[in-house]
């Protein structure tokens, strides 16, 4: 005889407000004996069975991360069931998680734990399951993006309402991947070229971690509108020529080590490279901090501004005083998180010329290592894969791919 599948025997309604998110779901407790069933499922009354990436407490992500099953309500009202389809593994979720991010998240109870917890990630793209009867300009198939940092997007299925959403407004010849990247590094890089310094036509940047999501981004849009660039990568113990190359293919007009950078007679190769000096160098971009962030200044052009948008080395900026008095360099600081809060609708213009720039083949996403996620995936794989970001010189992102889930 099979077993008697258990009638529901709670109905939890709460809602998750914060100053970036608010959540409204209704979940259904789920006996352990029934939880356990492998294959994929919809419990009774259509709730949907969910898995999240959850963490009850701040530490490194393989102690404190854990894999929770929860079920969520049809949809109704206002609110939206939305099913991820990608959803990257950034530096900054793992900050988030150790507890030293300056967003925190949202630990709730509203996912049937009796402890709080919260889900991991920021960024990703998910797709319109279902929708109430009373949400407006989204339809079931639609592409949707976070509106803000702080969602939680490692997880299979979330329910929400659109305040916290940006509609994909098309989603044809781009793949889950290349949406779900778009929001953080893209957008970095995008906003930091475009509004620190009006860098004219045939004049250069310089930035460090030429490699990363940001850099990549920064090469390639800095291309497209005519800028020249000096690229810094670390020094590795093989593959610097290829990743040199890889680089130059994206447009990069100079790549060289922080080793090169910081050797004598550096700014003689900068002269050159500039046409005598008459083209400016007029932007440096910042993620890595420390005493290269002397070296990338010196080279600047009077009334220059250096952005910095992340701290690699977990050293300080120093500021060199000759430079802030006699070339009044400006030094900035850009947080992609606290830009997006500020200006959505900027976002979301941002947004769609990147995905337009994708979609001509103009825009090339990051390198990723693809983590398949579905029904059936352990716990123990989806968290190697975010400890495995913290890894130096990897071959690409991670990023969760959503199977069958």
């Amino acid at each position: 005889m099979p077993p008697r599948i258990p009638q529901p025997i709670s109905r939890l309604s709460n809602t998750l407000s914060t100053s970036t998110v608010s959540l409204s779901s209704n979940f259904v407790a789920i006996p352990a004996a029934f939880s356990k069933v492998s294959r994929r499922s919809i419990s009774a009354y259509g709730y949907e069975q969910a898995k999240a990436l959850t963490f009850s407490k701040h530490g490194e992500p393989a102690e404190v991360l854990g894999l929770h099953g929860h079920s969520i309500s049809p949809a109704h009202g206002n609110s939206l069931t939305l099913r991820f389809l990608a959803s990257p593994i950034n530096p900054a979720d793992i900050n988030q998680i150790q507890g030293v991010y300056p967003t925190k998240p949202t630990f709730t109870t509203s996912l049937g734990t009796p402890e709080p917890i919260a889900v991991g990630g920021n960024e990703g793209v998910a797709e319109v399951q279902t929708r109430g009867k009373d949400v407006r300009g989204l339809e079931k198939g639609d592409w949707v993006l976070m509106r803000a940092p702080g969602f939680g997007t490692w997880r299979t299925h979330a329910q929400t309402d659109t305040s916290n959403l940006l509609k994909v407004e098309d989603k044809s010849g781009l793949t889950p991947i290349q949406v779900g990247t778009v929001s953080v590094n893209p957008c970095t890089a995008y906003r930091m070229l475009k509004d620190f310094v009006n860098v004219r036509e045939g004049e250069w940047f310089i930035q460090n971690g030429a490699n990363s999501g940001v850099g990549r981004a920064a090469i390639q849009l800095g291309k497209l509108w005519g800028y020249k660039s000096i690229n810094i990568v670390r020094d590795r113990p093989e593959g610097t020529e290829i990743l040199r190359r890889e680089l130059e293919d994206l447009g990069a007009n100079v790549v060289v080590t922080d080793t090169e950078l910081q050797e004598k007679g550096f700014g003689d190769k900068v002269k050159e490279w500039t046409n005598g000096g008459r083209e400016k160098v007029r932007l440096g971009l910042n993620c890595v901090g420390g005493k290269i962030v002397n070296a990338m200044a010196k080279i600047l052009s009077p009334q220059a501004h250096l952005v910095t948008y992340g701290a690699m080395s977990k050293q300080p900026v120093q500021l060199p005083t000759g430079l802030l008095i006699f070339k009044n360099i400006t030094f900035d600081g850009f947080w992609v998180s606290k830009w997006s809060e500020q200006n959505p609708d900027e976002k979301k213009r941002t947004v769609d010329h990147v995905l337009n720039l994708t979609r001509q083949g103009k825009f090339k996403d990051v390198p990723v290592e693809e983590v398949l996620w579905d029904y059936n995936t352990k716990q123990d794989s989806l968290i190697s894969a975010v400890q495995g970001t913290l890894e130096g010189f990897r071959k690409g992102k991670n990023v969760f791919v959503f199977g069958d889930t």
